[in-house]
């Protein structure tokens, strides 16, 4: 097959990987720039450009789109939706999960077990907003934040109030959530291709610090779920339309939680933390699935 990767750089664990694997299983695949792309939107043949030359008919694309060029990033692979490609993660699926706040909502809609959650754009008490989540200490997210930044934990509520009142003063979208003292500073990180968890690892924060995130000195190391976490990370993989993503997971005492659900995970950690080749099980996926048109949406949505 003819296989597209958008990825904005080609020296990422994740985009080798992805192309050496589908190069070893016989697949001519190419690695794209996903911000050189352009496109022709007026003609009745819908086309993406590259680099001053017209792309070819791609059986399959794989979108490693960042989070700093999700408009872009979707508006191309909603392109390359309309050409009849196989985009293994659809266009609008990567805008549900980007959207922090619209993926709460979602997975809260379909039952989808969640910390309690509150988001105000200006709350006429904010006392009671952080009350709503259980009080003290609570975590307060930047809507657009990632890799753990944008992240804080406010220990008492006088430190919350301040944090709040401060982002909100910069015009920045916030939500409160309940902090899950039970995680322990960890979380569980696990890698949905389809509709099964092929791979889970949990993520330690370093000492002192509460985020799990690898990019903020976490460690990682290979995990056995329950079967309530598996059936919940396909479900909530399934709620977003997402054929390949992180579900970040913490262990409540009520039962599994979702933190976030990534649509575009990286290798390098789950890989090493569970020697899986997580990149050779998206190809099957790939493989099984990919049809021209095969999409739900095929660049309407």
């Amino acid at each position: 097959m003819k296989i597209g990767i958008l990825s904005r750089n080609k020296n990422l664990y994740s985009t080798r990987r992805l192309k050496e694997v589908g190069i070893a299983r016989g697949h001519d695949v190419d690695i794209i720039d996903t911000l050189h792309c352009y496109m022709d939107i007026t003609s009745s043949k819908p086309l993406v450009r590259y680099k001053g030359n017209e792309l070819p008919q791609y059986d399959a694309i794989i979108p490693r789109i960042g989070a700093s060029i999700s408009f872009y990033g979707t508006a191309v692979v909603r392109q390359f939706e309309m050409t009849g490609s196989f985009c293994v993660n659809e266009s609008v699926a990567i805008s549900r999960s980007r959207d922090k706040l619209r993926s709460m909502q979602l997975l809260s809609r379909k039952g989808i077990g969640l910390p309690r959650t509150g988001f105000a754009n200006r709350p006429d008490n904010i006392k009671d907003l952080i009350k709503n989540v259980g009080g003290a200490p609570c975590v307060i997210k930047l809507l657009e934040g990632t890799q753990g930044i944008g992240v804080v934990l406010a220990e008492t509520s006088k430190t919350a109030e301040a944090i709040v009142e401060a982002f909100m003063g910069l015009e920045a979208n916030i939500l409160i959530q309940e902090f899950i003292k039970e995680a322990g500073g960890a979380d569980i990180r696990c890698f949905v291709v389809g509709d099964r968890v092929v791979a889970a690892m949990k993520r330690q924060g370093a000492e002192g610090e509460f985020r799990s995130n690898l990019h903020r000195g976490g460690s990682a190391v290979l995990i056995k779920l329950t079967k309530e976490e598996r059936a919940t990370a396909v479900a909530a993989a399934n709620v977003m339309g997402l054929n390949v993503c992180g579900v970040d997971l913490l262990r409540a005492e009520r039962g599994p939680v979702v933190m976030e659900v990534n649509s575009s995970p990286g290798l390098e950690g789950i890989e090493r933390a569970t020697e899986k080749d997580v990149a050779g099980l998206i190809y099957q996926f790939i493989e099984k699935n990919a049809k021209p048109n095969h999409t739900r949406t095929q660049g309407k949505g």
